[in-house]
């Protein structure tokens, strides 16, 4: 497939080879530059960021309280230990880390920012990608021999908005929390913040900290937990044990306790259930209706769980800093909005946290040997490689866990697999299926709504191994840190040469 150019773009302009391309400077391609640095120090290697700076998510989001959901001692990496105080840090703090991980290993020069890739075209005779970017209104192209894909699966212009009936009329502010700017006021003011998910549980208590009221509308409930903001043993153990090793051993326990909560939670839906909501009673007290406005119609993990740090929203709500209102939307009015309850809401500053617009692979374009591949047609490979298409891994974590548990195990594939085909002289390595058994499942069994709406276009995954999500790092570890590379499955070539299995 070839690029098609408008006649508003001028001709394209060569950019270089390198032998890895990196897509996305966030805290995926900071760690698969790392990655590569150590394991693979001869291969040249080029990140293209289609923003103006480092940090991905952590750079987009601004919004009142942004934070982890996830615990730093598994959402950081494995090669650099998380030392502050907080388990569960704010979003400055993570940017932070992301951009010292890259001054220290000396990734920045490495960066090209302001580049949005638009197009990958793979060529088997020469075993290369050639990439098309934008860059200050023109196009560039490039070639490598290998592509990370670490862009991460959102859309970072805007996220989910819905139209709902009357908000022209609204004469208060309406905003995305992905779209937030400085010159946000809440304070004094009546908010309400449409929605229940982990961005939702985020503002509700931070921007109940100076403004009038602010409630959160959902129309039906999320699976709320409360965990300390700090980890007592990690900040004793960081006193009597190098860091490393004191960052390794909470990694751990946090790894195994998340593992045995999820299992626990899918085994025993009830139990869990049960022990959920009688935590967030316990915390709000009698007076408290936990039925209507905590307790899910669906089991646990069926979405994502919210983890809220030292309880914020259970105080606020306790304090009625801050409500639940659990309801629907009829429509806006001039003042705020009105329920199809008949009860209504009034609203100086509206925010819809109702999701995010997914996206994949940035949305970039990919073709083999000419023929356009459409991704939602593909095989998923060990959750990173996709069924006939050489040379590309993606890096994606985990739904019931931390991202970066699967993220440092994925580069650390792509590291083992590069070096085995350099080792063996090959230059391609392509997943193909060829077990007729094999039958397709959504790339996520997850119910979320921001996921349902986008899943179609995602890859699928198989009904067995390699084909199969994992979706468990105790699994994932044997089978890409310890796993054989030539499983039969992936194929691999020699650029000139009929296809070769590597014994």
């Amino acid at each position: 497939m070839a690029d098609t150019l408008s006649e508003t773009h001028p001709p394209e302009r060569s950019a270089g080879h390198v032998d890895v391309l990196i897509v996305g400077a966030g805290l995926s391609g900071i760690g698969a530059a790392w990655w590569l640095k150590h394991k693979c120090p001869g291969k040249s290697f080029a990140i293209l960021e289609q923003r103006d700076s480092i940090g991905g998510t952590w750079d987009l989001f601004r919004y009142p309280g942004i934070r982890s959901d996830s615990d730093m001692y598994t959402l950081g990496y494995a090669f650099r230990p998380w030392t502050e105080a907080k388990a569960i840090a704010d979003g400055p703090s993570i940017l932070k880390y992301v951009r010292d991980t890259a001054r220290e290993a000396d990734i920045d020069r490495h960066i090209r920012f302001r580049h949005k890739v638009i197009s990958a075209r793979w060529d088997s005779p020469t075993a290369r990608w050639t990439v098309t970017a934008e860059t200050d209104g023109r196009r560039v192209t490039l070639t490598a021999s290998f592509m990370m894909m670490c862009s991460g699966y959102y859309r970072y212009e805007a996220g989910f908005a819905p139209t709902f009936e009357g908000q022209e009329h609204f004469r208060g502010r309406i905003v995305h929390p992905q779209n937030w700017t400085a010159d946000i006021d809440h304070a004094g003011k009546n908010v309400v913040v449409i929605g229940s998910g982990a961005t939702a549980v985020t503002l509700v208590p931070e921007m109940a900290k100076t403004a009038k009221h602010v409630t959160m509308l959902q129309r039906s409930p999320t699976y709320i937990v409360s965990r300390p903001a700090e980890d007592r043993m990690a900040n004793w153990l960081r006193k009597w044990m190098p860091s490393k090793m004191a960052y390794a051993t909470v990694r751990w326990r946090n790894v195994l306790m998340g593992a045995w909560f999820y299992n626990t939670a899918r085994k025993k839906p009830e139990k869990t259930r049960e022990m959920i909501t009688k935590m967030a009673a316990k915390a709000l007290g009698p007076d408290f209706d936990v039925k209507t406005h905590l307790t899910p119609r669906y089991n646990p993990w069926d979405q994502r769980v919210c983890l809220i740090p030292d309880g914020d929203l259970f105080v606020s709500l306790k304090a009625s800093t801050s409500s639940i209102v659990t309801d629907q939307i009829e429509r806006f009015t001039e003042t705020g909005l009105k329920l199809k309850s008949g009860k209504e809401l009034p609203a100086d500053l509206v925010v819809t946290a109702t999701g995010l617009d997914l996206l994949f692979l940035g949305g970039m374009k990919v073709s083999v040997d000419g023929a356009e591949i459409n991704m939602a047609d593909q095989l998923t490979y060990k959750g990173m490689m996709y069924s006939g298409v050489p040379n590309l891994v993606s890096v994606f974590g985990y739904t019931n866990a931390s991202w970066t548990l699967k993220a440092d195990l994925t580069c650390e594939y792509a590291c083992r697999l590069l070096n085995h085909m350099d080792a063996n002289g090959m230059t391609s390595a392509t997943p193909r299926n060829t077990d007729p058994d094999i039958t397709t499942e959504p790339w996520l069994d997850f119910t979320s709504g921001y996921v349902q709406r986008s899943i179609s276009v995602f890859p699928k995954q198989g009904s067995k191994l390699p084909w199969k999500l994992n979706q468990n790092y105790m699994r994932d570890i044997k089978l890409l840190r310890k796993g054989r590379l030539d499983d039969g499955v992936l194929r691999f070539e020699r650029a000139g040469a009929k296809t070769k299995e590597v014994a």
